[in-house]
């Protein structure tokens, strides 16, 4: 059962986008998110002498996932040195040591190992680390204080805009209603990339990386895809079964409840000129009935 905790945030320099230092009572660790341009400017804070496990958080180029890289050291500071020269994707790095000095090896590497194992099982990344380590082998006291240290580094992640260790919870969509309002916007439409159209709306039955207000989450009972040029138009729609967050970027995975279902195509006006460039909203029935996109919005 989930519990109230106060967690301290203290920004010693004034500017929340450079260093954060994170502390909750009765715990006996510290967290730091540095960010990467100011590295250099703190790396050689007292801290990052101490054992400890850190997240390097940021996103290669062309992804909609973002990259996670989980390692772990007896001092930080020489692993991030190196980090900073050879890993180009991170924008920040979050830092877990502790504040008495508890940590040894065998915990960071257990750490390590859970946050990855975690990481994978949430499914919402990409993980920069080549090599999985295996579970150390922790006696029981051990590991249930690592375990405590592990728990106290998940409460607070999600305060520093990072919950991708967090496994996704579907939003399960109401079935469609027999009769629906023209005033219900319950149909998404998506421009869609001839490639993307092929291979994820057709083949895996789902679409991704799509940003949706919280307010029209549970309305939504059907996604059509706009293929851009050269098609520029509207050839397909589906059910949609369930929603889903993508990634950790406010984005969302809409996944069918059966393959997308073909139209007869819908052009963007009457002189099949003009294209979308982001997601717009409609409803069923004028989708269906409407001889151009232009007028599904007029």
């Amino acid at each position: 059962m989930n519990k109230p905790y106060t967690i301290r945030m203290f920004i010693p320099n004034g500017n929340p986008s450079s260093l954060k230092i994170i502390d909750k009572m009765n715990w006996t660790g510290v967290g730091l998110e540095i960010s990467r341009p100011s590295w250099n400017e703190y790396r050689n804070r007292e801290e990052l002498n101490r054992a400890g496990v850190y997240i390097l958080v940021g996103y290669q180029e062309g992804d909609d996932l973002p990259t996670l890289y989980i390692g772990q050291g007896d001092g930080i500071r020489n692993r991030i040195d190196s980090h900073e020269k050879n890993k180009p994707f991170w924008d920040k790095a979050l830092i877990f040591v502790s504040s008495n000095h508890g940590l040894n090896r065998a915990h960071i590497t257990w750490l390590e190992w859970a946050l990855i194992t975690k990481a994978q099982l949430a499914n919402r990344c990409k993980i920069d680390n080549s090599v999985t380590p295996s579970e150390p082998v922790l006696s029981q006291s051990e590991k249930a204080d690592t375990l405590e240290f592990l728990h106290e580094i998940l409460s607070i992640l999600p305060l520093l805009e990072v919950k991708i260790f967090e496994k996704s919870e579907k939003i399960i969509a109401a079935p469609p209603t027999s009769t629906s309002s023209e005033n219900l916007l319950n149909t998404i439409i998506v421009p869609a990339q001839q490639d993307g159209f092929k291979e994820v709306f057709i083949k895996e039955n789902c679409w991704y990386a799509i940003r949706i207000g919280g307010g029209r989450l549970r309305g939504i009972k059907y996604i059509a895809a706009y293929q851009v040029a050269p098609t520029s138009a509207i050839t397909h729609y589906a059910e949609v079964a369930s929603i889903e967050p993508y990634g950790d970027g406010g984005k969302y995975k809409l996944n069918f409840a059966a393959p997308a279902r073909p139209i007869t195509p819908i052009p963007f006006g009457q002189a099949k000129s003009g294209s979308m460039q982001s997601p717009r909203y409609t409803n069923i029935d004028k989708l269906l009935s409407a001889k151009t996109v232009a007028e599904m919005f007029e």
